[in-house]
């Protein structure tokens, strides 16, 4: 164990277990120098500091990343890779050369600032940041400063459904534009399917059923969400629509894709189409519900389905992958449409005026006969959810799935 002043820093130079500490103690106070080796050392002892670790630390933000993301390869799938690829890019910027022994807890604040001033939401901040810490847990300097970060609270909202009212006008502006039609037919798909934008992306003619009318979803998000989904008419309708567009392309084989992938007029049905992020944007504003994100989509579709009653696993078994969270708010929108429901309910007769503790009688011709003729006519429950009409039949999905 031995300290040395380096200009006008401390060093710390020991072992333990045979293994070589070297490390700069970051101070030019004797005192301070002496304290801080001594938790060095107890850290090194109870192996919270490895000695492999201590080149990683000093190697500059961008470097680091580098070597941080190599070895991050075998334990992420290939979408996981692109996501954590996609958060290290601003803390790259960010950092640049600086050397991860010098990042403090500070300098992660005012990251977290930075990126706030860009418009950037919590949830973002939050996940960029993480890929921090664990950067920094690597370099075994997180435990020095994490104590003074705090996540940013994030929206507890877990998506949005849409009313009647805007609905309608999605489906109406969606059909004003040519070249919104793959949006439009991948929009009508989640709503008539509960499918993720993902899920639509990656459909394959494979995997569409003609025969018992069905949609096999493959790859997902999650294990849960490979599943089969029943076919109404209308999403029958939207995929012969969209087998009819393939054939004037030659795309129809089993392995080409349902969207293909379309770059400069050149269609590529070998390749999925990987975003509908423009035309969905343009045809959100022209409905006058920008900021509406297509993964809202899904959200409506479970909601209607929740309002029919159906139960918890009939709406796991068409949606997959369900929260406990999501399905606690699904949970209360099926409350909420039975309290609406029962408001029509009444015990007293209509037409009747209540004076004091008693009550008028009412004409039973009149009433009655009023009564009948305003109560609206039943609606006809489809077997599965819709743009149109978005009911769903319990036994039916039982029968289908």
């Amino acid at each position: 164990m031995a300290l040395v002043k380096r200009g006008k820093t401390w060093h710390t130079h020991f072992f333990v277990d045979g293994q070589r500490f070297r490390q700069s103690l970051e101070t030019a106070d004797w005192r301070e120098a002496q304290a801080k080796e001594k938790e060095l050392i107890a850290q090194a002892t109870q192996g919270n500091v490895a000695a492999s670790h201590q080149g990683f630390a000093k190697l500059p933000f961008s470097q680091a990343a580098a070597g941080y993301f190599n070895g991050r390869k075998l334990e992420l799938s290939t979408s996981s890779q692109k996501k954590e690829r996609q958060l290290l890019v601003k803390p790259r910027e960010f950092f640049q050369e600086k050397c991860l022994t010098k990042i403090t807890a500070e300098d992660v604040l005012r990251f977290r600032e930075w990126r706030s001033e860009s418009g950037v939401g919590p949830a973002i901040i939050n996940m960029e940041v993480g890929v921090i810490r664990r950067m920094l847990k690597r370099a075994r300097r997180w435990h020095q400063l994490g104590a003074d970060i705090r996540p940013l609270k994030e929206p507890r909202s877990i998506g949005r459904a849409l009313t009647y009212e805007e609905k309608l006008r999605l489906v109406r502006a969606a059909g004003q534009n040519e070249e919104w039609q793959r949006a439009q037919a991948a929009m009508s798909l989640a709503l008539c399917t509960t499918m993720r934008g993902c899920e639509i992306k990656r459909l394959q003619w494979r995997d569409i059923d003609f025969l018992n009318r069905a949609i096999l979803v493959r790859t997902s998000k999650t294990e849960a969400g490979e599943r089969l989904i029943p076919m109404n008419d209308e999403t029958l309708e939207i995929v012969m629509r969209l087998r009819e567009r393939a054939k004037g392309f030659n795309g129809t084989e089993a392995q080409h894709c349902v969207f293909p992938a379309c770059e400069h007029g050149h269609i590529d049905p070998t390749r999925n189409q990987t975003s509908f992020r423009t035309a969905w944007r343009r045809l959100t504003k022209a409905a006058g519900l920008a900021g509406l994100r297509f993964h809202d989509l899904r959200h409506h579709a479970i909601t209607e389905l929740a309002e029919s009653q159906v139960s918890d696993q009939t709406i796991m078994a068409i949606a997959g992958h369900v929260s406990q969270k999501m399905l606690a708010r699904y949970s209360h929108v099926r409350s909420e449409a039975r309290r609406q429901a029962v408001t029509a309910l009444s015990a007293t007769p209509l037409g009747s005026a209540l004076k004091g503790s008693k009550s008028e009688g009412y004409d039973t011709n009149r009433d009655t006969n009023q009564a009948a003729t305003d109560a609206p006519a039943p609606e006809v429950i489809e077997r599965m959810v819709g743009t149109r009409r978005l009911e769903l039949l319990t036994s039916t999905v039982s029968t289908r799935s």
